[in-house]
């Protein structure tokens, strides 16, 4: 790694930190009105923006990028008008930086409470989803929080262009333009050296494959926040509606399938699975999905073109596509012993008429999101009352599950006395 290029992150580095001192104290106000400038700046610079991204979809379409990373990655009018219509969205939600809360009087008379403050410092990394650049952006900024960010290399022309329009649009606003920063740069030396850089970044965030997130966990000396890879189930119990079920079945799997919270296995009550199973696959194969089957649940369906053997991994694997593994199961404990043993701890429900079976479900399954008689595509901040969300956290520590305002901040301690000596 050459001087270089620590120089290059360093700077960046010490640019985001003393920014963070001035945004963390900028009033919703202020920062709502930055947001709208931003806003304002990208509806100005779309067709500039454009054009950098028809570079990058060009490029990576002959590279062999597969055609779900290639939609990705492509923006169009529509698209870039979403986009600001998101962004002016966080404008609306409510401000967490500076909440009270937990307060207390003790009895020396010590008053007490904790109080809501930016995290600081966000380092995020992510892949081809130059709308990422813009997400990340509006959040941070609404939280008090400065932000790094470091996109996939097929989006490197759309982000240049997004980070300057927004950087524009901070000009003569309360927020220095370095609160938003982009590396430029696709050496994955550059990665690495921002995951070293603990004296100015406090939070790493990476969005992409798992890859990515061991990458990060191994090599970094700041706390990550992982998630988003969803090996995601539903289990349909003997008490369940079937016709309900299928319906929630297809929603969880067609509806947006190259998502993390999309289902990737449904596993079927023995007592129902005759039933249901051809039911389920006649269905979902008009939408041209195709299923991976274990040996019952295949004896159920061998005849059926769209229904493959399940291969060894083939339960093990976040699908992000039209395929669905289907398991048989003799009851609620081995459906929940076939989560703990495959899931990531992102989303998995119960479909059930049992409020027993339902109760047992969610204390045993301990996932980031659990439901009862809901698809799993619910996993989302706009549908969780957060608003727009960073990330999705499979992780215990700090934050679990949608990621939005709130948990990107931390808290202080405020104590207010009388000259008070402790005895």
């Amino acid at each position: 790694m050459t001087n270089t290029i620590s120089s290059l992150i360093l700077k960046l580095g010490q640019q985001a930190k003393t920014a963070s001192r001035t945004l963390a104290h900028v009033s919703t106000a202020y920062k709502n009105a930055a947001l709208e400038k931003i806003a304002r700046q990208i509806e100005k610079e779309t067709p500039e923006i454009l054009t950098a991204n028809a570079a990058d979809h060009a490029e990576a379409g002959t590279s062999g990028l597969i055609e779900a990373m290639l939609d990705r990655l492509l923006l169009n009018e529509k698209r870039m008008q979403t986009i600001v219509a998101d962004l002016r969205s966080v404008i609306n939600l409510p401000d967490p930086v500076g909440e009270y809360f937990d307060e207390q009087t003790m009895p020396n008379g010590l008053k007490m409470h904790k109080q809501r403050v930016p995290m600081g410092v966000l380092g995020v990394i992510y892949e081809s989803r130059p709308n990422v650049t813009v997400d990340v952006a509006g959040l941070a900024l609404k939280s008090g929080n400065c932000v790094i960010m470091r996109g996939g290399k097929e989006t490197l022309r759309s982000n240049i262009a997004f980070i300057g329009a927004i950087q524009r649009g901070l000009q003569g606003s309360e927020i220095p333009a370095e609160a938003i920063q982009l590396v430029a740069d696709t050496d994955r030396g550059l990665v690495l050296e921002l995951l070293q850089m603990d004296q100015f970044v406090d939070m790493i965030i990476p969005r992409g494959g798992a890859g990515l997130h061991d990458f990060c966990r191994q090599n970094s000396r700041i706390p990550v926040i992982t998630g988003g890879i969803g090996i995601c189930h539903l289990f349909v119990d003997e008490s369940a509606d079937l016709d309900k079920s299928i319906e929630v079945i297809r929603n969880a799997k067609i509806q947006r399938p190259s998502v993390c919270n999309s289902l990737d296995t449904a596993l079927v009550h023995v007592n129902v699975a005759a039933e249901l199973l051809p039911r389920l696959v006649k269905r979902l194969s008009a939408d041209s999905v195709t299923f991976r089957a274990e040996d019952a649940a295949y004896a159920l369906l061998k005849d059926e073109d769209s229904v493959k053997l399940a291969g060894v991994d083939d339960f093990d694997t976040e699908w992000l596509s039209l395929v669905l593994g289907l398991k048989v199961v003799n009851g609620l404990d081995e459906a929940i012993e076939h989560i703990t043993r495959h899931s990531t701890a992102h989303s998995d429900g119960i479909l059930t008429n049992n409020p027993t079976n339902a109760a047992h479900f969610l204390e045993m399954v301990d996932s980031a999101a659990v439901y009862v008689n809901a698809s799993t595509r619910f996993t989302d901040g706009s549908q969780m009352g957060l608003g727009a969300e960073i990330a999705i956290s499979t992780q215990r520590m700090h934050a679990r599950g949608p990621m939005g305002l709130r948990e990107l901040t931390t808290f202080k301690w405020v104590v207010q006395g009388d000259y008070h000596v402790r005895p």
